[in-house]
């Protein structure tokens, strides 16, 4: 993709507040947003932290599958099948006071100017198109274009579930995400599985369209979650004219306290804990 706007990449693993430089949108209410949601996750016991190093996720992830408590992720988000750099994407390792991972989110800019999700789901879903099996009739795929932003790979260690991280982590990345791009629409794939239960609104978009199939990948039919900058923005609005502040405390966790990753996937062995300075050797 093109690069010809302003890209400030930080440092690689760095606290939020510390990686935090807003490039893009209103500065305050983006500022003041991204940092009340970093204290509410640590109140929650958790310290987020901005990475490039996708080679890192991809390890933790590989364990955590074998364990039965994470799913494998997205090609998409797999350095081993996409072009993932420090300009185009970024995750953020959520760690316990120890420096274990506990939580992980991950986002990745797409170039879509002058083409369409819709033309180009198998690209974006594998990394690349090889002709894979793709079958797409969510009409808002052909609507999400230009500089599209696609937040994923949302895990939440067994022991750290039922306290609203799921919530809170999509919207620390979209934050995050249009604080440093110049974004123009924000999307997601849900599984229909997860909307029957109640939980899309966990991920913060305003819409859903349905639906998009990979045969074969292993995931089931999805449909697309997605938001425009305006709405984005006009959440943040809402945020500062409710004083500024996130807690989560009081909303029904029917709707917000669970994820795919949180209940349907069955632990078959004990977790392993894994450290923010993962050794791959």
């Amino acid at each position: 993709m093109p690069l010809d706007f302003l890209n400030i990449v930080p440092e690689n693993n760095l606290r939020l507040p510390d990686a935090l430089n807003v490039t893009y949108g209103p500065a305050r209410e983006m500022t003041r947003f991204i940092l009340a949601a970093d204290r509410a996750v640590r109140r929650r016991g958790v310290f987020l932290r901005i990475r490039r190093d996708f080679d890192e996720l991809l390890y933790a992830n590989r364990q955590y599958t074998a364990r039965g408590s994470w799913f494998p992720l997205a090609d998409g988000f797999n350095p081993e099948c996409a072009e993932l750099n420090p300009e185009n994407s970024f995750w953020i390792s959520g760690e316990n006071a120890e420096g274990e991972i506990v939580v992980t989110v991950a986002s990745r800019l797409i170039d879509l100017s002058g083409t369409n999700l819709a033309e180009q789901a198998r690209a974006v879903w594998y990394g690349k198109d090889s002709g894979q099996p793709c079958i797409v009739t969510a009409p808002a795929a052909w609507e999400i274009s230009g500089i599209v932003n696609w937040g994923g790979s949302l895990w939440v260690r067994p022991d750290f579930r039922g306290r609203h991280l799921a919530y809170l982590m999509p919207r620390v990345v979209k934050a995050y995400s249009c604080s440093r791009w110049p974004i123009e629409r924000l999307f997601c794939f849900v599984h229909l599985e997860a909307i029957k239960r109640g939980i899309a609104p966990s991920y913060g978009h305003q819409h859903l369209s349905y639906s998009v199939e990979y045969p074969g990948s292993g995931h089931s039919e999805m449909a697309i979650a997605y938001t425009m900058l305006g709405e984005f923005y006009a959440e943040l609005a809402n945020f500062m004219a409710n004083g500024g502040d996130i807690e989560v405390g009081d909303i029904d966790s029917s709707s917000t306290s669970s994820t795919p990753f949180e209940h349907d996937v069955t632990k078959t062995s004990a977790d392993v804990v894994f450290h923010g300075s993962i050794s791959l050797s």
